[in-house]
């Protein structure tokens, strides 16, 4: 284990053993903006971002293909929203529902995408906050030679580090060499929460995404914080779909996958995480306020090349295709150059 980890863990103990990490608790009365809930938030349907002209669309998978909403709004005026920001902001499912079947009741070919030629962008495209934990799995602090966290730890990407679907990752012109993967399941927030319980918290879900918290593991390793080695330019990929909380069951029950030039590298379940999915939304939520399109990347599973053996660490190169997958929630490629 590397002494700034290692450091690091010493840390977040102490804080814990000293009361300085508050304890389990129930919702309070400052959950009550959270509670007004938009009974207008879309249900069943998979969303994506595209991008035309330089702008970000929202888009709808369906049988037919990607349903372009800013084509289709114009001509069928059904006042639903075109970008995944005014969905999370206003909701609009109604709009969006009667807009997807006039499209699909009608003969206009033009309004739907090919997925296979789209260009994606992230499928969330302005979270004010990017929060992500490390750690969250089991075989992944073994093989590290880390302690089970005893509560989650917490690190931030920015909007700059957003990437899609087919996107690329500019590692050469990074002060780095040992760049890593780790596909990780993101909950995308719909409502406002502060210090909601666990009970509650999957309420306040929007959707779910595939992700890859793409890490340079030299400058993660820079100091105690692991800020540098997380948060360059493009290495949050998300996407290529939203999927509304609705479709995804049990969000700690899923099948998690990551492909390096086709090779399988992670393959584990979400149900091997630390804190699931109730619990993060609950924890972060009593330190600072989640708001509608904050996303949080859960975790990595087993499998990072830093958890090999010092003489079997290839690092990732420039070249290196990449294939995130997530149980129901779609494949999420790209590469780097």
């Amino acid at each position: 284990m590397n002494r700034s980890r290692r450091t690091f863990l010493a840390g977040a103990g102490a804080a814990v053993s000293g009361g300085l990490l508050a304890t389990s608790g129930t919702t309070t009365a400052a959950e009550a903006p959270g509670k007004a809930t938009n009974n207008d938030m879309p249900r069943g349907m998979t969303f994506a971002t595209i991008r035309r002209g330089g702008e970000m669309n929202l888009a709808i998978r369906t049988e037919r293909g990607l349903l372009d909403v800013l084509s289709a709004e114009s001509v069928f005026h059904a006042k639903a929203p075109t970008t995944i920001d005014e969905v999370l902001r206003r909701g609009g499912g109604a709009s969006l529902q009667t807009l997807r079947a006039k499209a699909l009741a009608s003969a206009r070919k033009e309004l739907f995408l090919d997925e296979a030629k789209a260009e994606f962008g992230p499928c969330v495209t302005n979270p004010e906050k990017i929060v992500c934990v490390g750690l969250n799995y089991r075989k992944h602090a073994a093989e590290t030679n880390s302690a089970v966290p005893t509560q989650p730890i917490l690190f931030n990407k920015y909007n700059t580090a957003l990437n899609g679907h087919r996107g690329i990752i500019k590692v050469s012109q990074e002060a780095a060499t040992q760049f890593d993967y780790e596909v990780e399941l993101v909950i995308v927030m719909g409502r406002t929460a502060r210090n909601v319980s666990e009970g509650d918290a999957l309420s306040y879900v929007f959707g779910y995404c595939t992700g890859n918290d793409f890490t340079a593991r030299d400058l993660q390793r820079v100091s105690s914080q692991w800020m540098l080695g997380k948060a360059l330019d493009g290495s949050a990929p998300i996407g290529p779909y939203l999927v509304t909380a609705d479709q995804v069951a049990d969000p700690n029950r899923l099948k998690i996958e990551c492909r390096v030039n086709g090779e399988v590298r992670q393959s584990s379940n979400t149900a091997d995480m630390v804190f699931g999915c109730p619990s993060l939304v609950s924890y972060i939520s009593r330190y600072f306020t989640l708001k509608p399109g904050d996303v949080i990347f859960t975790g990595t599973p087993e499998g990072v090349i830093s958890g090999y053996p010092k003489d079997r660490q290839v690092w990732l190169k420039p070249g290196d295709q990449l294939t995130s997958t997530l149980e129901g929630l779609g494949e999420l490629h790209f590469s780097l150059s």
